[in-house]
């Protein structure tokens, strides 16, 4: 007596879920449903033309805040407070002194100069923002650069253009006892500084808040994720 014949089981089909032998799994980042990832151009790395285009921008934003310096030199001359200074003879030689001992306009001096390089630096970094709408390094060390140029142009300006600089020769072109205005000196040298540290600290809040955000990266195989990419997880 033989046993029944059992009928051979029909051949394995793939699942159209189940990756073909032919095809590579998981799938490269760079490309899904036979789409290839677009080859890596290594010409347009930190020297290609990027970087140049950078760096020929960084160099117009040196020049051009360096040379707002003028403004903050004749601002800091019209708003600084004057320091009244007057003059007396004594054993026949002039001495300068303060008129007002106790007076504040010293002090009022640099921090005039602090404050004006403060908004000078916010509306520098405000305005080279609004121009490019990006961050990037070349961007940042051009505002520091140029901002200290325009302080230090804005500084040399002021005592240029303010009251002269002798005081002996003031006092004797005044007369005996005639009050009249020190020439404009910064006595804190850290104010300027000011300009540099405010752009700068400006130009990278606003490219936190409003620039360009870096495109979100592939979900990582075996992550579920919203376009159906990637293996479901069990």
């Amino acid at each position: 007596m033989t046993a029944p014949l059992t009928p051979p089981p029909p051949p394995h089909e793939p699942s159209p879920h189940e990756p073909s032998p032919h095809e590579a799994w998981p799938p490269s980042p760079g490309g899904y449903a036979g789409v290839a990832a677009a080859p890596h151009d290594g010409a347009h790395g930190q020297d290609g033309p990027g970087m140049k285009t950078e760096l020929r921008e960084a160099a117009v934003i040196t020049v051009g805040v360096a040379l707002t310096g003028v403004l903050l030199g004749l601002l800091w001359v019209w708003l600084a407070p004057k320091v009244p200074l007057v003059g007396e003879l004594s054993d026949g030689s002039w001495v300068v002194y303060f008129k007002d001992t106790e007076g504040e306009q010293a002090i009022g001096v640099d921090g005039t100069f602090t404050l004006l390089a403060l908004a000078c630096g916010a509306v520098s970094a405000a305005a080279v923002f609004v121009w490019r709408r990006r961050g990037g390094v070349p961007l940042v060390v051009a505002l520091g650069v140029g901002g200290l140029l325009g302080s230090l142009l804005a500084w040399r300006l002021g005592v240029w253009l303010g009251p002269d600089s002798d005081v002996i020769a003031h006092a004797q072109a005044a007369g005996k006892g005639v009050t009249f205005s020190a020439p404009l000196k910064l006595g804190a040298k850290g104010a300027l500084l000011a300009w540099s540290l405010a752009a700068m600290l400006v130009h990278l809040g606003l490219t936190a808040l409003f620039g360009p955000r870096d495109p979100e990266p592939f979900p990582p195989y075996g992550s579920a994720s919203k376009d159906g990419y990637g293996a479901p997880t069990a």
